[in-house]
């Protein structure tokens, strides 16, 4: 008795403990004695696997338990429960005298482990046992139809339950519901919904998913309003059930589920989860961090998929400081290896230009899949590495790892972004011809966007006029981009025309030719175009920059003074203008392209929002400190050049990302290379005035560890260019040497062509003295002066 009476006080847990050690808890209380009470108490608890097994054990040996009816059912149950639907049908097999449950627990554990076919062959045999169909057994396999597809057993499903009268029970409808969703037969799921004499709020979340996951979204959000008309309260559910219908929608629909989520009465981590994902479907990241950091204040603790949706939104605002924090909690919480999250932090960190720490992240993972691959080339890319990106191409290849469609774009636009031009048609020939992959519309306008940088503007052209398929929006956008880059008007008008013909609504194309006719001085071509877009209502989006500063992103627009530090910017942006015109800057005013005077232009061009938002960073920053700058359109070439100018002057690493690339200016030098502005522009001048030719050249790319500046300025009409960048030569082919690095004159002062050869002949000799004398890396440089040169000794042959 003194045995019996310790048993009865033996809680769960130690019985779970006496299983799971081989000797007794203690040696002078014998253990609990195995009985159906027992064991069943156990299995109610769904124990691990390893304890499953060994009360399984002592189960089959005694001959009173192995054939329990009551103990194998749980048994099955906790197996399935377990992720181990083969034990559960062994023992479903062994049991001889079965009854409607055991059928409906295999059915269940075979959906719950979701090997549906094995549901329906089981549902199948039951007729063949004597046995029909009960209320508890069509739910189960309505889903295993739904998880199949299978829509023709279901039909057999719906058919059989209208014959015994329960197509009006609620759970078989519900599953009526969600099985014509997934098989797309949306009509019959409304039908069903709308004969449904009882409805519960899981009835309406089906339609939700329906309609959401089918396309469908106005008509979810309808069924939305239909549930709330109806007195019935959304849910998580509800939420969850919508999220594929707010993706890329109207900004409507997205605050109308933003009010379904504030009036929930109880916000689980699934809703939080849902409408930080619907911010981030929907480009609207700063809403997304800002909820997540409401998720926090008030006490939820994230998970995986939390932190999954929230770090491309710290990508998108380059909000490098939480993305760290973030990266922090899920080491601390040994959420890794994890491929998803791993993936998520390798493009936050790439989209933050933190191209160190993605890389780490890349190394350190145990598996990688394409996503993983193809999302550091594209980091790679985005930075202008693009040797870089087409080396760890060519390791993925090697690794065993198929490229996918999706891989070559990423390849393909790294290879434009660098300049790549035969490397990016070896890719294009071998996704082609060796892997079989037809090209899309994204790897067309990769090659358009190849050539066209290039400055090979007509074999665009001719490369799109060649295509299998018709040009899109995307492909002519990208030719009139390099229309405007290299000034061929030709070209930009037939583009223009095709692009207004498919997008007649976006503001950016009006925007590039109309910039196009500014550069050309064509200003009754300006005005009549901005006629047209005032007309159409076609507004020019404003530019946009962000930037964090102690975990808070901060957003600047052209011209902005709303911000409290105003005065204290545009201070310390006329400081640095002013030291940067000692340098030799002088506003870059094409980028202004108004017709206005050129004191206006500057004017215009110094309140940008980058400016505004780089210039306020330096003031709420330490000396040092690195720059991270998130813009809406394009940086323009003046902003380029006094990034490169501030970098150096305020000694402050700065981080441009713009709608194209990332820009990293270092000590006047920027990772780009210039190759997005790479054009010489040579201007022969004489008494009847001047003609400019301008032709694209390749831009000489740093090499590893080794940092350079280009030791010289440009002179045209007396006036100091870009220090940087050579923008215009005039025929004098005069260089002034920038004094950080040099104090001689490498050149002649003269400019008019009578005198041209000799000038000509000193500069042959000051390139001499250049690739004499300066770094490796300036060599290019020389090289590229010789090719202007030569150039115009020919010009200059043709004029006598």
């Amino acid at each position: 008795m003194r045995a019996i009476t310790h048993y009865r006080h033996y809680s769960t847990a130690k019985q779970l403990k006496y299983l799971a050690s081989p000797s007794p808890l203690r040696p002078e209380f014998p253990p609990p004695i195995l009985n159906e009470d027992f064991c069943g108490k156990i299995l109610d608890q769904y124990p691990d696997i390893k304890t499953l097994k060994q009360l399984h054990s002592k189960i089959f040996i005694d001959q009173h338990l192995r054939f329990n009816p009551s103990l194998a059912i749980k048994l099955m149950r906790a197996y399935a429960a377990c992720g181990e639907p083969t034990f559960t049908r062994h023992i479903f097999d062994e049991i001889t005298e079965k009854n409607i449950v055991f059928f409906n627990v295999m059915i269940r554990s075979y959906v719950n482990n979701r090997c549906y076919h094995d549901a329906l062959l089981i549902y199948k045999e039951m007729s063949s046992h004597g046995f029909s169909p009960d209320h508890y057994t069509y739910p189960c396999v309505l889903k295993a139809c739904s998880g199949s597809d299978n829509l023709r057993v279901g039909l057999q499903i719906h058919s059989a339950v209208v014959k015994v009268a329960l197509d009006l029970n609620l759970f078989i409808g519900n599953g009526l519901i969600a099985m014509y969703s997934k098989c797309r037969c949306l009509v019959q799921a409304r039908r069903v919904l709308d004969e449904m004499p009882i409805r519960d709020v899981v009835s309406w979340n089906s339609m939700v998913s329906g309609y959401a996951q089918n396309g469908c979204f106005d008509k979810a959000l309808d069924v939305c309003r239909q549930m709330e008309s109806l007195a019935i309260k959304p849910d998580a559910g509800t939420i969850s059930s919508l999220l594929p219908a707010v993706t890329n929608t109207s900004s409507d629909n997205i605050l109308y589920v933003k009010e379904m989520f504030w009036k929930l009465a109880r916000k689980s981590l699934v809703s939080w989860n849902v409408m930080i994902a619907v911010f981030v479907n929907n480009s609207l990241s700063s809403e997304a961090v800002d909820l997540y950091s409401q998720m926090e204040a008030y006490g939820i603790e994230p998970d995986s998929f939390t932190f999954a949706s929230i770090l491309p939104a710290c990508g998108d605002l380059s909000a490098i400081f939480l993305g760290r924090r973030i990266h922090e909690y899920i080491e601390r919480k040994k959420l890794l290896p994890n491929l998803s999250l791993e993936n998520a932090l390798i493009d936050m960190y790439a989209k933050c230009g933190c191209l160190q720490e993605a890389k780490a992240v890349f190394d350190q993972m145990k598996f990688r899949d394409i996503v993983s691959w193809t999302s550091m080339i594209s980091a790679y890319g985005m930075s202008g590495q693009g040797y870089s990106a087409v080396a760890l191409f060519s390791e993925m290849q090697n690794s065993g790892v198929t490229p996918d469609s999706i891989a070559f774009v990423s390849v393909l636009s790294a290879c434009s972004h660098a300049g790549l031009l035969d490397q990016g048609w070896y890719f294009f020939n071998l996704m082609i011809d060796q892997h079989k992959i037809p090209p899309r519309v994204e790897h067309f306008a990769c090659m358009v966007d190849l050539l066209g940088r290039s400055g090979q503007v007509e074999e665009a052209y001719n490369f799109i006029r060649q295509m299998p398929i018709e040009p899109t929006e995307r492909v002519l956008g990208t030719l009139l981009g390099a229309c405007w880059m290299h000034s061929n008007m030709n070209i930009g008008l037939l583009a223009a025309d095709h692009l207004f013909q498919l997008a007649p609504d976006p503001s950016g194309y009006y925007v590039l030719l109309s910039n196009i006719y500014a550069k050309a001085g064509r200003w009754e071509d300006v005005m009549t175009l901005r006629s047209i877009m005032k007309r159409k209502g076609i507004k020019k989006m404003a530019g946009a920059s962000n930037t964090e500063i102690n975990n808070q992103v901060y957003t600047f627009l052209a011209g902005d003074q709303s911000h409290p530090q105003s005065k204290a910017i545009y201070e310390k942006l006329d400081f640095l203008v002013g030291k940067m015109k000692e340098a030799g800057y002088v506003p870059e005013t094409h980028s202004a392209l108004h017709d206005v005077e050129e004191e206006d232009k500057e004017c215009h061009l110094a309140v940008h929002s980058e400016k505004l938002a780089i210039v306020f960073a330096i003031l709420n920053t330490k000396p040092g400190t690195p720059i991270r700058i998130t813009k809406n359109l394009r940086i323009c070439g003046d902003c380029h050049i006094a990034a490169k100018l501030i970098s150096q002057i305020a000694e402050h690493e700065i981080i441009v990302r713009d709608t194209y690339r990332f820009h990293h200016f270092q000590n006047g030098i920027c990772s780009c290379g210039d190759y997005w502005n790479n054009c010489i522009k040579l201007s022969i001048s004489d008494e009847h005035g001047s003609e400019a030719v301008a032709f694209p050249f390749p831009t000489p790319t740093p090499h590893a560890g080794r940092t350079y500046n280009h030791p010289y300025f440009l002179m045209y009409r007396d006036s100091y260019y870009n220090p940087i960048c050579p923008s215009q030569m005039t025929t004098s082919i005069r260089l002034v040497p920038n004094s950080l690095f040099y104090n001689h004159i490498l050149a002649s002062q003269q400019s008019k062509i009578g005198k041209f050869m000799r000038d000509i002949s000193l500069a042959r000799r000051c390139v001499k003295t250049m690739q004499e004398e300066l770094p490796l890396m300036v060599l290019d440089i020389a090289s590229i002066l010789l090719v202007a040169i030569e150039w115009l000794e020919v010009e200059l042959d043709g004029r006598t």
